[in-house]
Formats: C-alpha cells, structure tokens, sequence
C-alpha cells in the first residue's frame, strides 16, 4: 500500500488531499496512467503537458521511478501552498 498526497491547485482540481492505494511496486509512469484513467478530471489535471512535480518519500524526482510498498507520493503543482 502507498500514500498519496495532492497539493495546491491539484487539490483542489481533484477534490481529495491524500488517500491510500493497492499497489505493486511499479513505477511512477504506471501510477501516472492508472489515475488519469480514472476519468475526465484526472485525465486533465495530470496530464502529460501540465506542470507538476512528484515527490517520492519527500525526495523529488527528475525521472520516473519504481514506488516500493510503504512509499508516499507526492504530487505538486509549480506553486504550492499549505
């Protein structure tokens, strides 16, 4: 299981701040097509062209990566607020 937490206008775009999810140990990319394919409004907020950070056990990352089994994901719009 991995924690996730949105922040700022992602928040808000997705109308949750963290849930908890069922997941194997894939890779940012995989996680990335599994919420978009969660309808219209993720499809949008975290899309290819749009502008966010992914924050993995509070390290940001420049590249995808694998999420192991305990991890929390953080996604970050360009500018964050509390």
């Amino acid at each position: 299981m991995i924690h996730i937490r949105y922040f700022g206008e992602l928040r808000e775009q997705l109308q949750i701040d963290q849930e908890h999810l069922e997941w194997t140990g894939e890779s940012t990319d995989a996680l990335l097509v599994f919420l978009r394919g969660r309808g219209d409004v993720w499809a949008h907020a975290l899309a290819p062209e749009r502008i966010f950070k992914i924050a993995l056990n509070q390290t940001l990352l420049h590249q995808p990566a694998l999420i192991p089994d305990g991890a929390q994901v953080g996604f970050l719009p360009p500018v964050t607020g509390g």
